[in-house]
């Protein structure tokens, strides 16, 4: 009987997936729909803070990215550990329980070699996953930015980006030219029109390090993705500010500019990442908040917040890399002893005090974010170790708002 009943649910979900798609315009109000979003990350593109125990369980400290997954432990080693973890990081269960918090909009990280490896040591084989997301979003209602988190030689040298440098290298050679091919891909297949009731944007490329990229090339490169997205249809095109003030963008692929149409500007807030900022009381997190609302408003596109987090420090094991310490405890190299980090992934440790504090602060930022821009991704949607950003956590611990609107501290930002 058991099985019976799998089967049908099996065959009913699969009847509603095989559902044709007309034609549809883009399902999403851009520009008055506010966009309360997650980051499904760790997944297609490996981070060792998210996942910490893909590397811990390797026990060897050459592996520090996805790129020397494969390069260090080769092609075969490597997959086995990809696809186990492909299959099994992020499910159906977890899209539900995204849907059933309240979020409309999940943003899907995957890198370049997913589609192809250009000869370097990473592994291929996440891209099916992208298409099993879609499928999940669809049955669900969620919708979906497709986001190009790795590039060739790496547009910021973080390990995000799939391989950890002191420099990108990035713009050198024809890593451009690469990036531009796998874009191509995936514009192709997934700017169609019948994909947009799932994919309402799709995003050129994660945190390009603007400081130590050619921002001339940079600004074609974007003019590139945006003309290859238009040669199939007028689904978004995200382009990431390089860490600028999204109006330094103003003028840029616009209406005015080549009549451009349909383009989206993903700014990132986190306040971890300076030795400063860890030296911040919640209150001062808060305050802080309130008074950058300023910095990233008065763009001339559709500008949303695409990763923040409820994170006061940055305790998580390996946030800043793997084996790298922390700004907070002192254990980062150059930095000062500030607090300990004991407890601070643990939510099951967490005092009242410090829940509400990280409470008042998420919902400092989303009523600051919804008011200055089109919306909020938060990163992340779970992790194994890091309560400060793991959504799932934090709701069931009652420290992230359900319903998303309700906000327990009432106005925190007075002059917003």
């Amino acid at each position: 009987m058991k099985f019976n009943c799998a089967l049908s649910a099996a065959l009913a979900v699969g009847s509603a997936l095989a559902t044709p798609i007309e034609k549809r315009s883009v399902a999403f109000a851009w520009g008055s729909e506010k966009i309360r979003g997650v980051n499904i990350g760790g997944w297609l593109v490996l981070e060792p803070w998210i996942t910490p125990s893909i590397f811990d369980n390797l026990g060897r400290t050459d592996v520090v990215d996805e790129f020397t997954l494969g390069q260090k432990l080769g092609h075969d080693a490597a997959l086995a550990i990809l696809e186990n973890h492909w299959q099994t990081w992020t499910t159906f269960a977890d899209f539900q329980k995204i849907a059933a918090s309240g979020f409309n909009l999940v943003r899907i990280p995957i890198g370049y070699w997913a589609y192809d490896t250009f000869g370097s040591p990473y592994v291929s084989g996440a891209s099916v996953y992208i298409d099993a997301a879609i499928d999940w979003a669809r049955v669900l209602g969620l919708k979906m930015i497709i986001d190009l988190h790795g590039a060739p030689g790496s547009q910021n040298g973080f390990d995000n980006s799939g391989e950890r440098l002191a420099q990108p290298t990035w713009q050198s050679g024809n890593t451009t030219a690469q990036t531009l091919q796998v874009l191509k891909t995936i514009s192709a297949k997934y700017a169609q029109a019948s994909y947009q009731d799932v994919v309402v944007g799709i995003e050129l490329l994660n945190e390009p390090l603007m400081s130590s990229l050619n921002q001339d090339a940079l600004r074609q490169f974007y003019r590139d993705g945006y003309g290859q997205v238009r040669d199939t249809s007028d689904t978004p095109v995200v382009l990431h500010d390089g860490f600028q003030a999204p109006n330094t963008w103003n003028g840029f692929l616009t209406p005015s500019d080549a009549n451009a149409q349909n383009v989206a500007i993903d700014h990132h807030e986190y306040q971890v990442f300076t030795p400063a900022l860890n030296q911040l009381q919640p209150w001062e997190h808060r305050q802080l908040v309130c008074n950058n609302a300023a910095t990233y408003s008065g763009a001339d596109k559709w500008t949303f917040v695409g990763e923040w987090t409820g994170a006061m420090t940055d305790c998580a094991k390996y946030l800043n890399g793997y084996q790298i310490g922390a700004r907070y405890d002192g254990t980062f190299p150059g930095s000062t002893f500030v607090g300990s980090c004991a407890g601070k992934s643990d939510i099951s440790t967490w005092s009242q005090q410090f829940k509400d504090d990280t409470r008042g602060y998420i919902e400092a930022q989303i009523m600051a974010f919804e008011k200055k821009t089109q919306g909020w991704i938060w990163w992340n949607f779970k992790t194994e170790s890091a309560a400060e950003w793991d959504a799932f956590q934090l709701i069931n611990a009652g420290v992230f708002p359900q319903p998303l609107t309700d906000m327990k501290f009432g106005v925190i930002c007075s002059n917003l």
